[in-house]
């Protein structure tokens, strides 16, 4: 299961409300760069979704389609959670006008660290805007955004990465009640003022969903999960087995290669990340089409190890349309692609062995997920199985 990190395909009917109207971040880049050219996507159905430039609709596609979330939120964590069956009730706090006074207090006590900033800021304005100054004080970056989050930012020289660990762990357990934000990240980054390069030692400290997921019920049935990237820390490690490495994408899909060809059975459940963190916040349209290029060249090696009873899926978690004003996610549909080795043959009468149109929720993927690996229904929990 490969999460493209904010490949959306359209804004949402209720995009409006979060300011998204008219949002599509993939039919933009593709529009952008003159033409995707993403043959392995392409041949699963990638144009059959939605119409793309460089990309024609497939003649015989696979099972795919455009999923939408049931609660409301934009980010990473809300999407990932709604795919594995954990729908919030209502949004996430958030802060456009930076954290209030008694927050900040509550910070800085949890933490002892002063901090600067505490407003809304691109990530990379922040570390080039107040680095200097937080060299000279120590005080760490305090930032956040559109989304449900707290970042904090430090240099390596001047607060270690583990002092931030340490700073954000402490931050994560001060920050409750009606300040429970989704994450708290940490942000360290290096290099001298005027050239200041985020380092590759991000990390999420996210709530615990709030209630049991498609992935807990895999661990029931005795099914390891395989987090790769960030997943084991959206999740709080809540039904995750066992955490792979994948702080860029080259990294994450070498974890995926290295698991494909060690386990028999389990679930490997991926971020890819660049296409968020590295080019749609900054609005790279061309290096946001790079890294769907290089995955597009991993995953038809992928295809090809594929056995009969693999399933792959290649979905995202919103958007982050770098046409649109400001450098924030979008609120929109994720697209679905969903095959199987068994599927990659043919029919009787030609065609893909059951492929069809599939629209419908996030959650949909986690139910079908458990049916494929283990027979099962969680009716506790939203989606219906797309597969058998």
């Amino acid at each position: 299961m490969l999460v493209i990190d904010a490949c959306g395909v359209g804004a949402l009917p209720d995009a409006a409300a979060y300011g998204d109207e008219g949002t599509n971040t993939l039919a933009h880049v593709a529009e952008a760069v003159g033409g995707l050219r993403v043959p392995a996507l392409a041949g699963l159905g990638l144009g059959s979704i939605l119409a793309l430039d460089g990309v024609t609709a497939a003649a015989d596609p696979v099972i795919h389609g455009r999923l939408h979330p049931l609660g409301p939120g934009k980010d990473s964590i809300t999407g990932h959670w709604e795919l594995a069956g954990v729908v919030l009730d209502r949004a996430l706090p958030t802060y456009p006008n930076g954290f209030p006074a008694d927050a900040i207090a509550r910070l800085v006590a949890a933490m002892g660290h002063e901090v600067i900033g505490n407003r809304p800021y691109n990530g990379i304005a922040a570390i080039e805007q107040l680095g200097a100054e937080h060299m000279r004080t120590g005080a760490l970056i305090l930032y956040t955004s559109q989304d449900s989050v707290l970042q904090l930012a430090a240099h390596v020289d001047r607060v270690p990465p583990a002092e931030l660990y340490h700073a954000c762990a402490a931050a994560r357990e001060a920050m409750v009640a009606e300040h429970a934000v989704g994450r708290v990240i940490a942000r360290p980054f290096a290099g001298a003022a005027g050239a200041f390069v985020r380092t590759d030692g991000r990390r999420d400290f996210a709530l615990r969903p709030p209630r049991p997921s498609y992935l807990d019920a895999l661990g029931s049935a005795g099914v390891e999960v395989h987090g790769v990237g960030k997943i084991h820390d959206l999740f709080a490690g809540a039904g995750v087995t066992h955490s792979h490495p994948g702080a860029s994408n080259a990294q994450a899909l070498d974890s995926v290669d290295v698991l494909l060809g060690q386990l028999e059975r389990g679930l490997v459940f991926a971020n890819l990340i660049e296409t968020d963190q590295a080019y749609g916040h900054r609005k790279d349209v061309q290096g946001f089409a790079g890294a769907l290029e290089e995955l597009d060249r991993r995953l038809a090696g992928m295809l090809r190890r594929l056995r009969e009873d693999d399933l792959l899926i290649v979905t995202a978690d919103h958007g982050v349309d770098p046409a649109h004003p400001g450098s924030d996610h979008t609120r929109e549909y994720a697209p679905l692609l969903a095959v199987s080795g068994a599927m990659l043959g043919r029919s009787a009468a030609g065609g893909r062995i059951g492929a069809r149109r599939h629209d419908g929720p996030l959650a949909d993927i986690g139910a079908s997920v458990l049916r494929w690996l283990t027979g099962r229904h969680a009716a506790a929990l939203p989606g219906a199985a797309f597969i058998s």
